[in-house]
C-alpha cells in the first residue's frame, strides 16, 4: 500500500516527479467532449516524448471524432492521491502522417505497432499548455506547475 503521508513538495520537486511519471507510466485518462454529444473519457496507453503526450486509438473512435470537432483535451494520470492533470489542444495524425520517432517510441514502449494493424488507427498528440500536480489538500495551493506552455519556476 502506498504511503499517504503528505509532504509538501516545491514546484521544482513536483515538476521533476511529474516528468518522471510521464516518462515511465503506461496509462492515461483522455477526456474529450463533442459539442453535441457531451463528454467522453477513456483510458489509453501513452508515450511521452519530452514535450508531448502521444496516444493511439481507432480512427472511428469517439475520442478521435471529438478531437476533430473540439481539440481541447484534458489528460490525467490514474493515481487519485498523486494527481497530475494536463490540458491543451490535441492534434490527430494518421499512421502515414505520424512522425516516425513518435510511432517508433510508442511501438517500442508497448511492443505493439498500430501501423501494422489492418484497421486504421490515429495517433493523437497533446502538447500541454497547463499542467497541475498535487498530493492532497495541502498541495492545492501552487498546483499549477505549467502555465501557457511554460514550466513555472
Amino acid at each position: 500500500m502506498q504511503n499517504t503521508e503528505i509532504v509538501h513538495r516545491s514546484v521544482a520537486e513536483r515538476r521533476h516527479e511529474t516528468l518522471d511519471r510521464l516518462a515511465t507510466e503506461r496509462d492515461i485518462w483522455v477526456a474529450t467532449a463533442h459539442p453535441d454529444h457531451g463528454p467522453h473519457q477513456v483510458p489509453l496507453w501513452f508515450s511521452w516524448d519530452g514535450q508531448a503526450v502521444w496516444v493511439c486509438t481507432g480512427a472511428a473512435s469517439a475520442t478521435v471524432r471529438n478531437i476533430r470537432k473540439e481539440p481541447r483535451v484534458r489528460l490525467s494520470l490514474p493515481d487519485t492521491f498523486d494527481v497530475v492533470l494536463l490540458q491543451g489542444a490535441a492534434e490527430c495524425f494518421s499512421h502515414q502522417d505520424v512522425p516516425t520517432y513518435a510511432a517508433d517510441a510508442f511501438a517500442g514502449k508497448f511492443g505493439w505497432d498500430p501501423r501494422t494493424e489492418d484497421g486504421p488507427f490515429v495517433y493523437v498528440r497533446l502538447i500541454p499548455k497547463v499542467v497541475r500536480a498535487w498530493r492532497g489538500e495541502p498541495e492545492l495551493r501552487g498546483r499549477v506547475i505549467m502555465r501557457d506552455g511554460a514550466w513555472v519556476k
